[in-house]
């Protein structure tokens, strides 16, 4: 018999955690990345649902009848916490039952396709009554190592990015540290900014969750000087194989040194050779200075689900409706995971 249930606090994921039920293929599916947005102040919907000794559960808030990820614009992903097979997928289905009672629209993002995930899903709350619309809403730039040392991928970079780290490098120190150091975190603080880079929403969760990675021996954090002042910041992580770019800045009043792209280069070479990392994620964005450095696009897909039965969710269909004919014109990105 299949239980289900709902809390309004993260606790319950780090007790499902503790069982081994739920995997945790990054940083943004463990318990204590969602304890970290909690504390932020997002007020959790955790709904879980087990069956013998198994046990699914989606990370969620909710909000005047409208659920969404518990997440915050560090998350480079969103996904079900779910023990794959088919005992997963009936969990995922209850799950989906459940919520009809929390609210009238459920709207899922940025879920990847890679593992899966975004057909799951759709596939779940489909199969749970809901009306489910997938639609692309973000691009992930990677990098596969596919085994190359640094300098093979640095060969196949673009000839003027070698040539800027060849002219370039020699203008700035740089270091690569494997734990927190609080002073250098405040440069970082300073360089963010004043770098180009929009207002930090949580500056305070992404500290927390460096010295957390720090401590775990997870943390890859870059800094670069020229003539002793920091101009250039870098934060990273590695975990099971894969390299996260976190975040990065350098001083616009010192973008002549081409800094960011000399500590660019150092952090690579050091998650590939050092690390052995097979895979380098660039996060969320399709700026053009990521396809330098990357070599394949990955979507990001968004999953509206809306419970027809209920009168709010005609409004948010007509609106949904509204918003496809505004973005007619606009070519698709990607295709939309398979419905099935």
């Amino acid at each position: 018999m299949i239980v289900s249930t709902c809390h309004d606090s993260v606790n319950a994921l780090r007790d499902l955690a503790g069982a081994h039920s739920l995997p945790a293929p990054s940083p943004f599916d463990r318990a204590e990345w969602y304890e970290l947005l909690a504390a932020t102040g997002l007020v959790p919907l955790i709904a879980i649902a087990g069956e013998a000794d198994t046990r699914a559960a989606l990370a969620l808030t909710e909000k005047d009848g409208r659920i969404a990820p518990l997440r915050n614009w560090y998350s480079f992903t969103w996904r079900q916490l779910a023990p794959p097979g088919e005992r997963g997928d009936r969990l995922l289905v209850e799950i989906a039952r459940q919520l009809k009672a929390k609210g009238h629209r459920v709207t899922l993002a940025p879920v990847p396709e890679e593992d899966g995930s975004a057909s799951r899903l759709a596939r779940a709350f489909r199969a749970a009554g809901w009306r489910v619309e997938v639609t692309v809403c973000d691009l992930n730039h990677v990098l596969h190592v596919r085994g190359r040392s640094f300098a093979e991928y640095w060969a196949g970079r673009p000839g003027r990015m070698r040539t800027t780290l060849k002219r370039k490098a020699k203008k700035v120190e740089t270091r690569v540290l494997t734990h927190f150091d609080p002073d250098l975190w405040a440069h970082y603080e300073r360089i963010y900014a004043e770098s180009w880079k929009p207002e930090e929403d949580q500056p305070a969760m992404l500290r927390d969750f460096a010295q957390a990675e720090g401590a775990a021996g997870r943390l890859r954090f870059g800094m670069a000087w020229h003539e002793e002042e920091p101009v250039a910041a870098q934060c990273w992580t590695v975990e099971a194989g894969t390299a996260f770019i976190h975040k990065l800045a350098h001083l616009e009043s010192h973008r002549h040194l081409s800094a960011g792209t000399t500590l660019t280069a150092a952090l690579f070479e050091h998650v590939i050779d050092r690390d052995g990392v097979s895979t380098v994620d660039f996060g969320t964005g399709d700026q053009p200075y990521k396809a330098d450095w990357m070599e394949e696009v990955r979507p990001r897909y968004q999953i509206d689900c809306l419970a027809m039965t209920r009168p709010r969710a005609w409004i948010d269909l007509a609106r949904l409706a509204a918003r496809r004919l505004t973005e007619a014109h606009v070519p698709e990105l990607a295709p939309a995971p398979p419905a099935g």
